[in-house]
């Protein structure tokens, strides 16, 4: 059982393909968070992943994101896409807005974030953390859609699942991120060390506690919000898929560890 593409679900969008098979995948570090579903998009073999797993028992900092990562690649996957619902540091930032980020902030404490505890001392470089062939595609089919999309942006990754104090937030704030959640690391960056290209796309479901100039959302709007981003998400997904080629030999993310070894 192979597939080309991955994705992983986020909070709130559990089910993605239809016509799937199952499959489940044992790794060096454990199960993934669930079985994957497997299917066709578009002509191209997609495996689809629920990083919460299936009835969103797992919480942002006990995800298993090494077996998750790893599990992808043993099913053949070169290129991952994975959104996440995301609180907005920045007042302009709407409600729904899609931020397709290429650069990350990690505020997380005691993940296991790396493949490559030794005895071979590895450092691959986070500089670009996110693939820019799938950053592009994902903003031009946003943009043709007519989905609001910024193209770039910074997401800082808290450890949860405690929400920020509105001093933290102030403080991200200040620091000029754009977006926050607690689960953009460490997905991408193991992605980057596999030499596996990967996109994050911050899906804006509120504002964070210390914006300024924002009404706090009600559970009810963060509900509304998060099921209106999973319709545009499932139409952007199915039409950017089709268009996603083979991961070239010679790219940023496929030769990622050149250079990475002592």
């Amino acid at each position: 059982m192979e597939a080309e593409i991955g994705v992983f679900g986020g909070s709130g969008f559990y089910s993605f393909l239809e016509d799937v098979e199952e499959v489940e995948i044992d790794t060096p570090y454990g199960k993934p968070s669930a079985p994957f579903t497997i299917g066709e998009v578009g002509g191209k073999r997609v495996a689809f992943l629920p990083r919460h797993g299936r009835n969103h028992e797992l919480p942002p900092h006990a995800i298993p994101y090494r077996a998750n990562v790893w599990a992808m690649r043993e099913l053949g996957v070169r290129r991952i896409i994975g959104p996440n619902a995301s609180g907005a540091l920045k007042a302009e930032l709407e409600l729904g807005e899609f931020v397709v980020c290429d650069q990350f902030v990690d505020r997380t404490s005691g993940r296991k974030d790396t493949f490559y505890d030794g005895p071979e001392t590895t450092h691959v470089s986070a500089a670009d953390p996110y693939c820019p062939d799938l950053r592009r595609l994902l903003v031009d089919k946003a943009e043709e859609l007519g989905i609001k999309v910024r193209d770039g942006g910074t997401v800082v990754v808290i450890q949860g699942p405690r929400f920020s104090t509105r001093a933290e937030s102030k403080w991200f704030q200040a620091a000029g991120f754009d977006t926050i959640n607690m689960t953009a690391f460490p997905e991408g960056y193991l992605a980057r060390e596999l030499e596996l290209c990967y996109a994050n796309i911050s899906m804006v479901t509120d504002h964070d506690v210390g914006v300024e100039g924002t009404v706090p959302v009600t559970h009810e709007q963060v509900v509304t919000v998060f099921n209106e981003n999973n319709a545009r998400l499932r139409e952007l997904l199915f039409a950017v898929i089709p268009r996603i080629p083979p991961q070239p030999a010679e790219h940023l993310c496929a030769t990622a560890l050149e250079g990475a070894r002592f």
